[in-house]
């Protein structure tokens, strides 16, 4: 491609140099800069690559898109945010693909991941040809692709609708990170629909405030770029998105909304209850557990009767949905001890999973987990309460410390803890908690080993050890049977 013809759309400061020279490649990366390779300088906490822009040009780029005018002899696209223009030029280089798909975007902090999935496979059983983008990695067809982020860095995001678009995807639902709304990596991606969950207390690490944190999902969901938004009554977010906006559909339980749920009755087995979809009333079974499933079965119902599924193959879809890998996942069922793994990793989905499993349990109910390192610090007391207070038994363990001290982690986890309880142990080796929590449990018990999920590594000093909570599960248990 004509570096002329890629900046056609973009807004930009001023050019210096040929535009007429080629482009066959954005990179945010100087080291892998080849030859006619663009290269984007961005800004961020640590480093700006502004730094970098002779070594890409030492690699062979063709052009340089930056903030301020550089010491370099190639083509520079001046920019005021660089981060915006890399969206755009991600987009324009693979020649727009969203606009020819249609592509649902799921933004909250719990259950993006279970209302995307449940969207996807109500979809293709309704005969679509569907892509999905998300925590679990990437899906289509019979590609594959190992998870990165949440929601991909726009290079790799327009790349992969591109290849989508070219297999013959018509629908892409993919979760929405806020962090990804922030660095503006969605700013030229097209939604038919944009779905929130619910807003809770998570990533004020980065974030700072949950004021910010709010402000930036609710910028998603009220931009021009989501056509149809699809927001969760029984939410604080939710509900000041639906006085302020015309064009948004709601789903709830307790406040009243477009579409609700009434009479829902829990078991090991599943989730059972009566759907009100635009005044439709359907009974439904699903192998999803917990109430916070209903809401996520809720939203994903919503949208896709937007989408113009038939309420009835939908319902009927629901019903047939699996168990989403990590959320919530029953991994072994011995001896009379249900033992289960969930990714809960904020306050508010770690309540959720130990009130489902609460009512479920026939005697007690064990909690193990840990809190990230170098993360939000704030969320340890408040989930160390949250075990204290719903779970029969604690063990805290270590889970992705990253580079801070894990038992310096433990100890902030257990200042909530212990204002709720003693009954708890603290165990370091997080294969060594699990091991105490089974052995610890008895006929009736509950399980639940939380925080990672399907996550197949434990993040220790900038290393990413083999390591998955399901594995380690079924690992301890051949031992135990040996």
């Amino acid at each position: 491609m004509v570096l002329e013809e890629l900046i056609a759309g973009l807004k930009t400061e001023r050019v210096v140099g040929d535009v007429s020279v080629k482009v066959n490649g954005i990179e945010i990366d100087s080291k892998k800069i080849v030859k006619n390779r663009m290269f984007v300088c961005l800004k961020g906490g640590n480093y700006d690559s502004h730094d970098a822009a002779k070594e890409a040009e030492r690699y062979g780029a063709s052009a340089i898109v930056c903030e301020r005018r550089l010491d370099v002899g190639i083509t520079q696209v001046i920019v005021k945010d660089s981060r915006e223009a890399m969206s755009y030029l991600a987009a324009a280089f693979y020649s727009f693909p969203s606009q020819h798909m249609k592509i649902v975007g799921v933004t909250g902090t719990n259950g993006k991941t279970t209302t995307a999935r449940i969207i996807k496979e109500i979809l293709e059983r309704a005969g679509k040809k569907v892509g999905l983008i998300g925590t679990l990695g990437v899906f289509f067809g019979s590609t594959f692709y190992e998870p990165t982020l949440t929601t991909p860095d726009p290079i790799d995001l327009h790349k992969i609708l591109y290849e989508m678009y070219h297999y013959g995807i018509d629908y892409v639902v993919m979760e929405v990170s806020a962090h990804a709304i922030d660095l503006k990596k969605l700013s030229f991606v097209r939604f038919e629909i944009g779905v929130l969950t619910n807003l809770t207390q998570d990533h004020l690490d980065y974030f700072g405030t949950m004021e910010r944190y709010r402000a930036v999902k609710k910028t998603f969901l009220t931009s021009p770029q989501c056509k149809t938004v699809v927001v969760n009554s029984d939410d604080e977010l939710g509900r000041e998105i639906l006085l302020e906006n015309d064009k948004v559909i709601s789903y709830g339980i307790d406040n009243p909304a477009d579409v609700f749920a009434i009479d829902v009755k829990e078991d090991l087995s599943g989730t059972s209850f009566v759907l009100n979809l635009f005044d439709g009333i359907y009974e439904v079974k699903m192998n999803l557990l917990g109430l916070f499933n209903v809401y996520n079965a809720l939203a994903a119902e919503v949208a896709c009767a937007l989408l113009g599924v038939r309420v009835k193959d939908a319902v009927r879809a629901l019903e047939e949905v699996s168990v989403v890998p990590g959320r919530l996942e029953c991994v072994s069922v011995k001896n009379g001890v249900y033992v289960f793994i969930d990714y809960a990793h904020t306050p508010d989905g770690l309540e959720n999973s130990l009130k489902t499993l609460k009512k479920l349990t026939q005697h007690r109910l064990i909690c193990v987990f840990g809190c990230g390192g170098n993360r939000d610090a704030g969320k340890r007391p408040q989930m160390g309460a949250i075990a204290g207070r719903l779970a029969d038994f604690v063990v805290l363990t270590s889970d992705n410390p990253r580079y801070e001290e894990p038992m310096a982690i433990i100890r902030e986890i257990e200042t909530g803890l212990l204002a709720q309880t003693r009954e708890y142990v603290a165990v370091q080796n997080r294969r060594d908690a699990i091991a105490y929590a089974l052995g610890y449990a008895k006929r009736g018990d509950i399980v639940l080993v939380a925080g990672k999920g399907c996550e197949k590594y434990q993040e220790i000093l900038g290393i990413k050890h083999p390591y998955n909570d399901k594995d380690c599960i079924e690992d301890l248990e051949r031992e135990k049977d040996s």
